[in-house]
């Protein structure tokens, strides 16, 4: 693994996490603090979870060098408080409204924070002369893509959800402005995370709620969909990385570049919670792929990006701090 900005070890950055809050922020932050670094997080705060959970993950963080700024990304002249308030070097854009679901109940929600908001946080980049940015992107871009594994040179314009859409559009602003402006952005495609804080809708979270609980378990298909799930402390370590080589606009999957079962994943969490699952059968949903696969060959060499965490040693943590952080 390179260490983080390795070639100026002295060098304390200024970092702006968008969502930092969040599952993957509020990781990232933790990790981007211990390196040494100022995180200054914005977060909104919003009812799309218990807002509560949030709060928590970044109870810990408290440090005199992050800050928090209680806000929202679609208020522009919010964003340009805190770029005034603050000297920016880099921007690690994670806010976003996330879910395929959620997306197709309320696309217009989705279209303004991930595109519209995107948007801003570029054109305020801009006005502060801030060059360089991180961009949360998402492995559905590639819908039902027939080759496999997913690479970052097949087409994507097939979207089947609206959070699909939305993410292209932010890849293709994020070029737009890398082409006009010079702005140096990579744009990370992340592989299903998961891992501690992980959201509360996410379906390893879920499935682990309804098995500690003694509760059915709904899924959606007949189990054999597929996903290369990413623990997030590889998606970490692929962001810490791609902050050391922003040079023009990339794009990088960042995902295990391995695959499992729906049935799969929960033999392996009824192993791990000792508790056997009631499961109950639901139709496939509109939006949802039947795999995904990344070929991670470009990040490995561009990025040094190893993920190290196999499913099964990820599954079993994630059990035992859900066990640790939560009354069953």
């Amino acid at each position: 693994m390179m260490e983080f900005l390795s070639k100026n070890k002295s060098q304390k950055m200024n970092l702006i996490v968008t969502g930092g809050a969040g599952f993957i922020g509020s990781n990232l932050s933790e990790k981007l603090l211990t390196e040494g670094h100022n995180v200054i997080c914005i977060d909104n705060f919003n009812e799309y979870y218990d807002p509560s959970i949030k709060r928590r993950n970044i109870e810990l963080l408290k440090s005199d060098r992050f800050k928090l700024y209680e806000g929202d990304i679609l208020d522009k002249n919010f964003l340009e408080e805190v770029f005034f308030e603050n000297k920016i070097e880099i921007v690690i854009h994670l806010a976003a409204m996330a879910g395929v679901r959620p997306s197709i109940d309320n696309p217009f929600n989705c279209y303004n924070v991930n595109v519209i908001g995107t948007l801003n946080v570029l054109e305020v980049m801009k006005k502060f002369n801030v060059n360089k940015m991180v961009f949360a992107s998402s492995s559905s871009l590639y819908g039902n893509n027939e080759k496999l594994p997913f690479s970052e040179g097949d087409n994507v314009d097939n979207p089947i959800s609206p959070y699909a859409a939305s993410k292209k559009s932010g890849e293709l602003l994020c070029y737009t402005y890398s082409h006009l402006y010079k702005f140096n952005i990579n744009c990370l495609r992340f592989f299903t995370v998961y891992g501690p804080k992980q959201r509360p809708d996410l379906a390893i979270y879920k499935f682990t709620k309804a098995l500690l609980n003694h509760e059915p378990i709904h899924f959606y298909g007949n189990g054999s969909t597929r996903r290369d799930y990413t623990h997030v402390n590889d998606i970490v370590h692929g962001i810490i990385n791609a902050l050391e080589k922003l040079d023009g606009y990339n794009v990088y999957n960042l995902g295990e570049s391995s695959t499992i079962s729906l049935l799969d994943l929960i033999r392996l969490l009824e192993k791990y919670t000792e508790e056997k699952a009631e499961i109950i059968y639901l139709p496939m949903q509109a939006g949802d792929v039947m795999q995904t696969y990344a070929d991670i060959s470009k990040a490995k060499v561009n990025l040094a990006y190893l993920p190290k965490v196999s499913i099964e040693n990820g599954l079993n943590d994630f059990v035992k701090w859900y066990k640790n952080n939560h009354s069953i």
